[in-house]
């Protein structure tokens, strides 16, 4: 049976498009939008009648979406299609809690179900480069990772459904604080009387090198680059919301959490929230002397 895919936007156009050229399956699409599938349908993808059409002709459906309210929407609609041996698979950042309360619910359908978020950039995406974080049972890790593989250069099964989520959104936690670390550093450099750009390629050949050092702050801190139709600022602030209701749930105390948190919102307030996430660097420059 063919492989389906719901939700094309910024990372999920690209990764239904490496499945399609890579896959050797047909591949099924639906997005309420037409214009990603116009684009994908020259690499072959079928555009879906509505979900419910798209879920009887898959045996795996990827979804890629924006946050854990659409999750929970779209697999509603999929509840009601599953069958046995099906499995689904939730490419995008989603609560734990709602991760493990889906997955039994499709368990309870005899289908299988796996959270299997990705991380890197929508370039990433393009390249077929991403890292993937999976929850789920041995059987449905082994069956899906053949197609993650389609769209991703590092795959690591985390454990049983939840745990990539858990993996991927303390990814963020630590991402988040790091780059509120480099904007600090940036901002007390910058008004002792050094260059900014010279301090972070400076950092980059020693302890303190970081992805986020070498992307957030060399490509877009540094060059004061931050898009829109990229990371959003919400976006972030979305995702480290359910970081920190993991934490709150597992009584852990996350001080540096709540402090990057803290600058996404006064972000957002400043109007910077469809800007690309690194933009909170501009608050804390603007706080120095």
């Amino acid at each position: 049976m063919a492989i389906g895919f719901i939700g094309l936007g910024v990372m999920g156009e690209p990764m239904c498009r490496n499945l399609a050229t890579k896959s050797g399956r047909a591949v099924i699409g639906y997005d309420v939008a037409r214009a990603p599938l116009e684009r994908l349908h020259a690499q072959g993808v079928t555009a879906a009648r509505d979900m419910t059409a798209l879920a009887h002709d898959c045996d795996i459906v990827f979804l890629s979406l924006p946050g854990g309210e659409e999750l929970e929407a779209v697999c509603a609609t999929l509840l009601g299609a599953a069958r046995a041996g099906q499995i689904i698979v939730d490419l995008g950042t989603s609560p734990v809690r709602l991760t493990r309360a889906v997955a039994q619910a499709f368990v309870a359908r005899a289908a299988a179900y796996a959270d299997a978020p990705v991380a890197r950039t929508r370039e990433a995406a393009e390249r077929g480069t991403l890292s993937v974080m999976v929850g789920a049972d041995d059987a449905t890790f082994a069956a899906i990772r053949p197609l993650l593989n389609c769209f991703a250069a590092e795959v690591t099964h985390c454990g049983a459904v939840g745990t990539g989520q858990i993996a991927k959104l303390m990814s963020n936690m630590v991402l988040f604080q790091t780059v509120v670390a480099l904007s600090e550093a940036l901002a007390v450099a910058r008004s002792a009387g050094a260059d900014g750009k010279m301090l972070f390629e400076t950092l980059a050949k020693g302890s303190a090198d970081s992805f986020a050092l070498r992307n957030h702050g060399l490509k877009a801190i540094i060059e004061d680059a931050f898009p829109t139709r990229a990371f959003s600022t919400e976006y972030a602030l979305k995702d480290l919301g359910y970081a920190l209701d993991l934490a709150r749930e597992s009584s852990v105390a996350v001080p540096g959490a709540r402090n990057a948190e803290r600058l996404l919102k006064a972000a957002t307030a400043r109007g910077f929230g469809e800007q690309y996430w690194p933009v909170v660097s501009k608050l804390i420059g603007e706080a120095a002397p």
